[in-house]
């Protein structure tokens, strides 16, 4: 949250010091301008173009600035409304559909859905860095299985708590891809607000608001 307010003060008041200048530059051209017209040759006025030109410069100026200003009240509000959302998950379950799942005390669970029968089905799990970390062979048929992981890799060794994705991909019997999703569901401990956008904390890590598709209680 600390961080969020921050970047939006110091817009603010980048904004507010542009407006000031802009202010001051006007408030200048037009004593400038005044003190001309006192002083021109009644014989010979001055060229109006230049002054007309000036005058719609600091115009389109004013109006960029006032843009500036409305976009940075909408990316507040965007950002306030979004710390709201992620407040209303805490102490909840929420269902990832992007694959990931986080692993507590050596363990993980997602289930995946095949639309069609499947000659083949292989499973990979990868870490943060989307290196395989493990693979197995998934069910053939067509519905909704699951999959428990203690959290070791084919070797047996036990990995670190964290964030993984598990990718299915089936093959049927006449070479074509099957449709496949993958879901896994974590308990919301805590939200952290210091960054742009507001992460959910799953266990001892943290995943994007956005990857979060459902809500249970």
């Amino acid at each position: 949250m600390t961080t969020t307010s921050s970047v939006t003060a110091a817009t603010s008041t980048a904004s507010t010091s542009a407006q000031t200048q802009l202010s001051t530059n006007f408030d200048t051209f037009l004593k400038l301008l005044t003190t001309q017209l006192q002083n021109q040759d009644p014989t010979a006025p001055m060229d109006s173009t230049e002054f007309t030109q000036q005058l719609v410069a600091f115009s389109q100026v004013e109006q960029q600035i006032s843009t500036n200003q409305n976009l940075e009240t909408l990316i507040s509000l965007g950002q306030s409304q979004s710390s709201n959302l992620a407040m209303s998950y805490l102490g909840k379950n929420v269902v990832l559909t992007d694959g990931s799942a986080v692993l507590t005390d050596g363990s993980a669970s997602w289930t995946y859905g095949l639309d069609n029968d499947a000659s083949t089905t292989t499973l990979t799990v990868t870490n943060s860095s989307g290196k395989s970390v493990y693979t197995a062979t998934g069910e053939t048929s067509a519905g909704t299985h699951s999959l428990d992981w203690d959290g070791k890799d084919n070797l047996g060794n036990q990995l670190a708590d964290g964030t993984y994705k598990l990718t299915v991909t089936s093959v049927a019997s006449d070479g074509s891809a099957v449709t496949t999703s993958v879901a896994s569901k974590g308990l919301v401990s805590g939200i952290d607000l210091t960054g742009t956008d507001p992460q959910l904390v799953i266990g001892t890590t943290e995943v994007p608001l956005s990857s979060a598709t459902f809500v249970t209680d």
